[in-house]
């Protein structure tokens, strides 16, 4: 494939895409709160507590992944939650649901996956509520986590020269219901997925990382474009210095969310350190590119190298900073 269809079939992606409905409706929100440290453009909202903070998220799942396969949605739902907690250095605490369903059978398929997902995890659901007689079947999850002050790791404070680096799990395969799907975390132990967690706490309370997210369901490069967005840098990413499995071509891993996936940005001499701590723990790590100072995002791929995004003109969620 060509970069220029590559870059073509990216822009377009409707993972990527349905981010731009974010900045409008934020822009209803803002207020000045004297214990809000972050919030909008970060995982989880950062709430002041002490000498530690409080960590505050949710996510709701894609209709398109409920009617694919509910049980895997609601498996999901506790998944992406708990690494937007995980993704800022924090402790995942615990999560209350909002559950609407059109069925009992819908309601009990989705309660599976949910309870698959907390023995993995190890993450309480302790509350919530559902309207068991909707027209639509969704599912909304919040997650409260906490952190040390001092080990927050943020995705709008990346630096001109920082190296980019990817860590993702590559032992498991696309999830036979959803094709952007990648499911590693149900092929590994309960105590395997803790220490890979981990990680990302390790990272922080050592310092070895100047920014970070979780890969989502706009997949890397829209992921690497709304860390940008927030850290207003821009950055250069090598291609084929991405970790993929062997079977699935380019385009495709590129528009998957990759269940256990981070994207950081660190200082040269932290770089070895950052991937041997993600190696222990069975994920694989790799340097695949660096922060720049003019906004945008360009990419490199057998020796060509385009513009995909060029910001502010070109946006994913359209948000700078992490108070927005």
């Amino acid at each position: 494939m060509e970069l220029s269809e590559l870059i073509s079939e990216i822009r377009s992606f409707e993972g990527i895409k349905r981010k731009r409905f974010i900045s409008p409706l934020v822009k209803r929100f803002l207020f000045d709160n004297s214990r809000v440290i972050a919030s909008f453009g970060e995982d989880a909202a950062v709430i002041d507590f002490g000498e530690e903070v409080l960590l505050l998220a949710a996510d709701g799942i894609w209709d398109k992944l409920m009617k694919a396969d509910p049980e895997w949605a609601g498996y999901c739902a506790v998944l992406v939650n708990i690494h937007d907690i995980a993704a800022m250095g924090g402790e995942p605490v615990a999560m209350v649901d909002v559950l609407s369903v059109s069925s009992a059978e819908k309601c009990l398929r989705v309660s599976r996956g949910i309870q698959k997902a907390v023995e993995k995890f190890g993450v309480p659901v302790v509350g919530g509520h559902v309207h068991p007689d909707t027209s639509y079947d969704a599912l909304d999850i919040a997650i409260l986590g906490k952190a040390k002050k001092n080990s927050l790791i943020l995705s709008s404070t990346a630096e001109k020269g920082d190296l980019l680096i990817y860590a993702v799990d590559l032992h498991g395969r696309i999830h036979p219901s959803f094709p952007f799907n990648w499911d590693s975390t149900t092929l590994r132990s309960s105590d395997e997925l803790k220490k890979q967690i981990e990680c990302m706490k390790i990272l922080g309370e050592n310092r070895l990382v100047t920014a970070g997210k979780d890969v989502s369901n706009s997949g890397l490069l829209g992921t690497i474009g709304m860390l940008l967005e927030t850290s207003v840098k821009g950055a250069v990413v090598n291609l084929e210095s991405i970790p993929k499995p062997e079977e699935i071509s380019l385009s495709h891993w590129l528009k998957v969310y990759p269940g256990m996936g981070f994207i950081l940005t660190a200082k040269d001499e932290n770089a070895d350190e950052i991937l041997k701590i993600f190696q222990r723990v069975k994920m694989r790590a790799e340097v695949i590119g660096f922060i720049q100072e003019e906004w945008k995002l360009e990419v490199e791929f057998k020796g060509e190298k385009r513009v995909l995004f060029s910001f502010p003109e070109d946006s994913v969620t359209g948000l700078r900073g992490s108070r927005c």
